[in-house]
């Protein structure tokens, strides 16, 4: 999948008979899966026809044409909104370097992992770090880094 587009979700099991489905790993925006919005599925453009929720508040879309099951959804980078001021999408912190403040190497971004109380950075190298402001001291999206406070990984 080109890196031009970031992915909002993927066709769950269906819903009902008349072809709508749960999206399984739903995008927190809602406006992605709004009546007539636009999709890519598998690279592919489909038009949102039915949006709505089903079990426990879940999103449950039907599309303009038959989608397979675990197809990918997504949306043009360029079609997102700018983040708030201190908030950023995924795809931007992935594969961010992370570094403790006096730069000792921690590892890269591989993920981020939506907890209870506060996301946390996934690192490639095992490492699990809060995104709070007392861990978490600078995102540089320029210079492709993350510096966290000292105490947070464990000591060489």
């Amino acid at each position: 999948m080109s890196s031009e587009l970031v992915v909002v979700g993927r066709v769950g099991r269906p819903h009902g008979i008349d072809g709508s489905f749960f999206v399984e790993g739903a995008s927190e925006a809602p406006e992605r899966f709004a009546l007539g919005a636009t999709l890519l599925v598998d690279g592919e453009p489909a038009e949102v026809m039915v949006s709505k929720r089903g079990a426990g508040g879940r999103v449950v879309i039907k599309l303009d044409r038959d989608v397979a099951r675990g197809a990918t959804l997504a949306v043009r980078r360029e079609e997102l909104p700018e983040p708030e001021e201190d908030a950023y999408y995924v795809f931007q912190l992935v594969g961010l370097a992370v570094e403790e403040e006096g730069g000792r190497e921690l590892g890269t971004v591989a993920d981020v992992e939506n907890g209870p109380a506060n996301d946390a950075l996934v690192l490639d190298s095992g490492l699990l770090l809060p995104l709070v402001d007392a861990c978490v001291l600078d995102i540089d999206l320029d210079s492709g880094r993350v510096v966290v406070a000292r105490g947070f990984a464990d000591a060489e």
